[in-house]
């Protein structure tokens, strides 16, 4: 299992490839925003590599201590195999000390996948990641949040988005609390 900042172009274009059609294009942000924001400092693209072949990709925004798992898939022909899970661990691994977010569909709404929103937090509980006490209505979408098992306020959330993406983006992330989405 590798983990390592895609730099070479090669990596870029499978990451690339992955990222756009593994993600809804509502979900997407300008691919060229995220290249931008790593050659700054404030993201890292991350190629996932497991047996020599690529496995997936993960897109972290970061801000002092604080890691947002921004975007994160596995290469469909790896999926099932339970590298998903070899993957986050190699992250949290990765990130050792930081603080980790992880935004999640809401599992509390009726809507036609929710088995794939239930699923997909039952991974993210299976590998040691905890609901954080508050939601987020981020471009419209609640989205539940989970951490690394460590407190993370709405605030700090907040804050990192603000500094990476700017106020343009951070005015579309607002404050619900988890108990009035129920």
């Amino acid at each position: 299992m590798e983990i390592r900042q895609a730099a070479k172009e090669m990596e870029l274009k499978e990451i690339f490839s992955l990222y756009d059609s593994a993600f809804p294009a509502s979900e997407k942000k300008p691919f060229s925003v995220i290249l931008e924001k790593q050659k700054q400092g404030s993201a890292d693209i991350l190629y996932l590599e497991e047996g020599g072949q690529f496995a997936g990709l993960a897109i972290m925004a970061k801000k002092g201590d604080l890691v947002l798992l921004d975007y994160f898939a596995i290469a469909e022909e790896r999926r099932g195999s339970g590298i998903g899970s070899r993957m986050i661990q190699a992250l949290d691994a990765h990130y050792k000390g930081m603080r980790m977010i992880i935004e999640i569909e809401s599992t509390k709404a009726e809507v036609p996948d929710i088995k794939m929103r239930r699923r997909r937090k039952h991974f993210y509980h299976k590998n040691g990641m905890t609901d954080l006490p508050f939601m987020v209505c981020l471009f419209g979408v609640d989205m539940e949040m989970l951490s690394n098992g460590t407190e993370i306020s709405f605030e700090e959330y907040w804050n990192l988005y603000d500094a990476i993406f700017g106020p343009r983006a951070s005015g579309n992330v607002l404050f619900l609390r988890a108990q009035d989405t129920q």
